[in-house]
């Protein structure tokens, strides 16, 4: 092969390249552009609608993008980019995409100028490495024995939320629920399936509130009129069914005349009887049945039977509670009636039903818990309608993860985007210091960033260029706590206006966005396979 044909099928191939890199860029930004909107305090709400018709409201990045129907690979990468800090940190979940998106067209811009991508992921990867660095020299360490700053880092994550309104009340929730689940002087982590959200339809957001106990919104069987309030409660746990057995296969008896009939039924009553007999003996008088997908759990006799020894039913637990119910009662669940002793009870001062009005159902209350166990807690939500219940609890959700950051990394920083332009100032002093290409590619990565407060001061309604300037201004001066206060529409110190954020969630987004951002411009190349 001649020199000139193997110049040109690699130019052809770099062509090539750039365009798949272009195009990838382009479906990534879009889906940045997306959530852009919906950053901060003043964001906008998305309303998403599903196929079948219903309707979700929220503005919580992770939630938006994981209802959205996307087609480019590119574009699912942001949608998992977003996923992922979900579940690292909780909160930031807009953020890392806005930060992603502003990276990727910092990087577009570095390639029209024809500086090799390989060049472009290496500076930007030292860049993050800085900015992670600067984060930390401005991070405020924090004590998880001091409950006010907790509820300041929580109420600022709820503040950019559909129910910020509810904030004050929904923050306290938040942090006790956290406080109560961990030991503050040991903890490293947080487990949050520890904290079982019971969403209930009726009254208003600020009726939700954090139960010492346990709160099941399964009704109480009362077929038979059996009791809904016992004191001193001895709680049973069961996986089998209360109804009489079915074959293994399918089958069908014929009954010729009423005597037989009466056998029949005759044995099905001995034998609910006896198996009713058996749990009363243990002294369980709360007994818990596990939802069945093959036949009733319960039926209209053994229920009677139940009510006849002061038995309260609550039927319908479904599989994934098990494990959690069994924690917090301390009561462990038997699969066959041999196995169900006396020390597999719970034990609980009094259980009962609650009535929450004549449309809305009721609740079944567990409080003054004797496990051993501990460390679960139950946060009853409510709300008005369906789709403010669901965002209720997401925020909740989020809240609750903020304080986890704190507890995995004990330390906050500013909020309303002073990190953002702090890292940016730096990384552009210490640009200057390395030279070459590098501080090019490092330069439009600091600009990148500015493009978060540039979004929360767009959103907020207020002229983003000049409050951008103002806060370049205030950083270059050294005020590294100052921030966007979109509520007085001005530049102020954020530590005393109390918004504060976990380092765990800007370090979070801003590794993530970067790595994303590199994966992107190292592909050259889509293969589609059949």
């Amino acid at each position: 092969m001649t020199a000139p044909e193997t110049g040109g099928k690699q130019k052809a191939n770099d062509e090539k390249g750039q365009d798949v890199r272009l195009s990838n860029i382009l479906a990534a930004k879009a889906v940045s552009d997306t959530v852009r909107t919906s950053l901060g305090p003043k964001g906008m709400d998305k309303m998403i609608q599903e196929p079948r018709g219903e309707v979700l409201i929220s503005n919580d990045g992770a939630t938006i993008l994981s209802k959205l129907k996307l087609q480019h690979p590119t574009a699912k990468m942001m949608a998992e980019l977003s996923k992922a800090q979900d579940i690292e940190a909780g909160d930031g979940t807009t953020s890392v995409v806005v930060i992603a998106g502003a990276l990727l067209h910092a990087a577009e811009r570095l390639l029209k100028k024809g500086i090799h991508p390989q060049t472009i992921t290496e500076a930007f990867l030292q860049a993050a490495h800085k900015a992670e660095e600067v984060l930390d020299a401005v991070a405020q360490p924090v004590d998880l024995a001091d409950r006010e700053h907790l509820l300041q880092a929580a109420i600022t994550s709820l503040n950019s939320k559909v129910v910020s309104q509810e904030s004050e009340t929904l923050a306290p929730i938040a942090v006790d629920a956290v406080l109560k689940v961990t030991d503050p002087k040991t903890a490293a982590n947080v487990d949050l399936n520890d904290i079982r959200l019971v969403k209930k339809l009726g009254a208003t957001t600020d009726d939700t509130e954090l139960v010492d106990g346990l709160v099941l919104t399964q009704k109480v069987s009362r077929v038979a009129g059996g009791p809904s309030r016992i004191q001193d409660a001895k709680i049973g746990l069961i996986q089998f069914c209360l109804s009489a057995p079915k074959t293994d296969m399918e089958s069908n008896i014929q009954v010729r005349d009423y005597a037989q009939m009466d056998r029949l039924l005759r044995e099905e009553r001995t034998l609910l009887a006896k198996m009713v007999k058996q749990i009363a003996k243990t002294g369980c008088n709360v007994l818990l049945v596990q939802k069945s997908i093959l036949r009733d759990a319960v039926t209209d006799l053994s229920l009677d039977f139940c009510a006849k020894a002061k038995i309260m039913v609550v039927k319908d637990i479904e599989r994934e509670d098990i494990e959690f119910i069994s924690k917090i009662l301390g009561v462990e669940a038997a699969a066959t009636l041999d196995t169900f002793t006396p020390d597999k009870l719970a034990k609980a001062e009094l259980v009962m039903e609650e009535k929450l009005g004549s449309e809305l159902g009721s609740i079944v209350r567990f409080t003054g818990l004797q496990s051993s166990k501990g460390g679960c807690v139950s946060v009853l939500v409510r709300a008005s309608n369906q789709m403010l219940l669901d965002e209720t609890e997401r925020s909740i959700h989020d809240a609750l993860c903020v304080v986890r950051s704190l507890v995995k990394k004990k330390a906050l920083i500013a909020g309303g985007a002073a990190p953002e332009m702090e890292v940016a100032q730096k990384l552009d002093a210490w640009a200057r210091t390395i030279g070459g290409i590098t501080q090019v590619c490092i330069e439009h990565y600091a600009e990148a960033l500015e493009l978060v407060p540039y979004t929360l001061a767009e959103n907020a309604g207020m002229q983003p260029v000049e409050i951008v300037t103002q806060l370049r201004a205030a950083h270059a001066k050294g005020e590294k706590f100052a921030g966007i206060n979109v509520k007085k529409g001005c530049i102020s110190d954020m530590f005393q206006e109390n918004v504060v954020q976990p380092l765990l969630v800007s370090t979070s987004a801003i590794n993530m966005a970067t790595e994303t951002v590199r994966m992107i411009l190292k592909i050259d190349d889509i293969v589609l396979t059949r």
